[in-house]
Parts: C-alpha cells; structure tokens; sequence
C-alpha cells in the first residue's frame, strides 16, 4: 500500500508521528486484575494466576429460532444442572458421574444423540448391495467396463445421502451374474445374514420383506399389472348385432312380444283394432309390438291400463333405441380391441399358462397368496421375451 511504504521515513502520510505512546500498560492490568466487584453475570475477580475467579456459563440448547437452558459449567464444578453459586458452598466434585445436564433436543427434533458427525477416517465402508440387473436397466445397471453403478435408484440414494449432515463412506456391490435378473428375495435376505449393510434399487416392499428389514419410504409406486394380448375386432356385415349381446337380444325380443300381448289382453274386447280371427289377432300383435320400436304404431289403445303399458314401453324403447345408437356408432368409427383375458379372476380360471419377470416377488405372489400351480408359471428374463411369448401365445398373459 503506498500509505505505509513510507514508514520507515515518519510514517508517510499516516501521520504516526503524531501518535503518542501510552507508558502505563503495566498499571493497567495490574488495576485490572485487582479487580472486585459484582457485575451482570456475577463476580468479577482475578487469580494470582491471572484467570477469572469461579466462572461460570449457562450452557444454551438453541432449538431451531429459540433456545432453553440445560445447565451450568465451572471450573470449580464442571458440568451441572445446579447454579454454580450453590455449590461453591460444597466440596469440588469433577468425577464423571457428578458432570449432568439436561436433556438435549438434537436437530430433527429428536433426543437420541447423533453419531458420525464427522468425516470417519477409520470405519470401514458401508456395503450397499446392487442388483445386477439385464432388463429394466433405466433403474440401475453397471457402465460397461468400469466400476460406475448408475440410474434412477441411484440417483435417489446420491441425493439422499448429500441431504445427510455427516458423511456416509459406502460402496456399490453387484449382486447377480448379470445373465438374467437376480431374486431380490434373496438381496433382501443377504441383509439380514450381515452380507450387505443396505440395498439400493426397484426393490417392491412386501409383507414377507418387511418382517426382516427395513424399507425406506417409496419413491415409485409399485404393484402387479397384467399384460394380456389384445386382437382388433374388425367391422363386418354383421356389426349391427355386437352392440347387445345374444341374452340382451333375447330379452329385449321377449319383451316386445310381452307387450304385445298385454296390451291385447287390456284392448281386444273394446277397441275394434285388436279384434278379429285368431290369424289377425296373432298378426296384430307382432306388427303392434315390432312398430313400437320405431314409434309408428298405428292401433290406437283405448283403455286407461293400455295407454300406460304403452306409455311405459315408450319410454322405454327410447331407452334401448339411444344405447344401441350410440354403441353401434362407437363401433364403427372407433377401432375396437379384445382380450379373453378380463381380469385377475379370468386368468385363474383360465388354467393357461402365466409368465412372470425373473427375479420380482410375482412369482411367489401368484403361487402362495393366488395358489396358482408353479407348472403354470413361466419364467422371462427380458420385456422381448415377454413380447414374444405373447405373440406366439406360450402364455396368456404376463
């Protein structure tokens, strides 16, 4: 600095030359450490030594914007939860047992005293197990021709374990040939027999596992989906028929002769339209009943009763008319896709066999808590063979 480069010559622009000395340094402290009053924290006074005579400090738990006092420090008494006043009174007591505070509350707002706040330098590595896995690779898998372990579940545990206060020195381990999909089963187990200290990757938490270990909370959700071959249904001369199935058509049928008939019953004996030879009469009701669908009907009811059968019928033929309507024009503008499959219950009952991925807890799912037979279960190690068996049919469903 160019304000000190003349220091050696009167002090440059500083003006030290000005600055008197003050000779009575020695008399200063010497009043200093005679001292003996009282001031807001309690006595002040010195020992021959120089050092404060009995001091003292509350020991402050500060909890996340307030704080609590815990106790009291001394060098006459240590660590105490009783003002140090009062025990100046008593013979010093430094033992461990005597050195007390009260409960501390840790952040997270928990009483367990934390460990590994610092950087370990003499522990050794936590193992975390890794599943070697062949499909599905996105979750994890191995760079190849390195050591580096990355995906998805991967990347969770990193900015989990950056999230930490203290440092967590861990290590990948492989578990699985890498041919085919280890069992996770067997992963969760390997924890348990001291193999591994923790896992990391898509691992499904069932009741099975979590008896022996301890789950993290999800962070994909998780459960079984079947995957069924589908077939389009093409539109053909007779798509007229597929919006109502045979039993909707015969009841729908049954009822328009049923109509017929009641309203025969309640009109032929006063209106003139319903009467006449039984050839007639037979004819008058299917023609009756049949019109009704397109409102058309020309016979005119008479009897109270008759007028609301029909009425009702109506309403009711309009019902059938509109969802037929609109089934029948999803059918053809739409493209249309079946399965035999249904559901869970459907591909129980259809006895034909099932794949399953390698390595997942579907396997023991399906045997143990549906008892489907494991002659049944097939094995696939990759979604090309899922793909495959589909198309070739080997398997209903995976």
């Amino acid at each position: 600095d160019s304000n000190l480069s003349g220091l050696g010559g009167g002090g440059g622009t500083l003006n030290l030359d000005a600055l008197s000395i003050f000779d009575g340094g020695k008399q200063l402290l010497s009043n200093i450490l005679q001292s003996n009053m009282t001031g807001l924290t309690g006595p002040i006074g010195f020992n021959p030594d120089r050092s404060p005579i009995q001091p003292s400090y509350d020991i402050i738990n500060v909890i996340g914007t307030g704080f609590r006092q815990i106790g009291y420090w001394s060098n006459y008494s240590g660590l105490s939860v009783v003002p140090p006043e009062t025990l100046y009174a008593k013979p010093p007591n430094r033992s461990i047992s005597s050195q007390q505070l009260y409960g501390v509350v840790w952040p997270g707002e928990t009483t367990i005293q934390p460990r590994g706040w610092v950087f370990p330098n003499n522990g050794r590595q936590l193992r975390i197990g890794v599943p070697n896995r062949v499909s599905y690779q996105d979750f994890v898998s191995q760079v190849k021709g390195t050591d580096i372990i990355q995906g998805y579940c991967i990347d969770v545990f990193l900015a989990a374990t950056k999230l930490l206060p203290y440092a967590v020195p861990y290590k990948f381990v492989l578990f699985g040939d890498g041919h085919k999909n280890p069992s996770y089963s067997q992963l969760v187990n390997m924890i348990t027999s001291d193999a591994y200290d923790a896992a990391v990757g898509d691992i499904a938490i069932v009741t099975n596992r979590t008896k022996i270990v301890d789950f993290t909370q999800p962070y994909i959700e998780s459960g079984l989906v079947i995957v069924a071959p589908i077939r389009k249904l093409n539109s053909s001369a007779w798509a007229f028929l597929r919006p109502f199935t045979p039993f909707m058509w015969g009841v729908t049928a049954a009822f328009f002769l049923i109509v017929g008939v009641v309203v025969w019953i309640l009109e032929h004996r006063i209106n003139d339209e319903f009467r006449g030879p039984p050839k007639k009469q037979f004819v008058t009701i299917l023609w009756f009943s049949f019109s009704t669908m397109f409102f058309s009907h020309r016979e005119n009811t008479v009897s109270t009763l008759g007028r609301m059968v029909l009425i009702i019928w109506l309403f009711v033929v309009l019902i059938i008319n509109s969802s037929y309507t609109a089934s029948l024009t999803s059918i053809l503008t739409v493209q249309q896709l079946s399965s035999p499959i249904k559901g869970i219950e459907s591909l129980i009952m259809s006895n034909e066999p099932i794949g399953f991925p390698v390595g997942s807890f579907a396997e023991n799912y399906l045997s143990e808590e549906l008892n489907i037979a494991k002659s049944r279960l097939v094995a696939l190690g990759s979604p090309e063979l899922y793909a495959d068996a589909l198309e070739r049919g080997t398997v209903a469903a995976v």
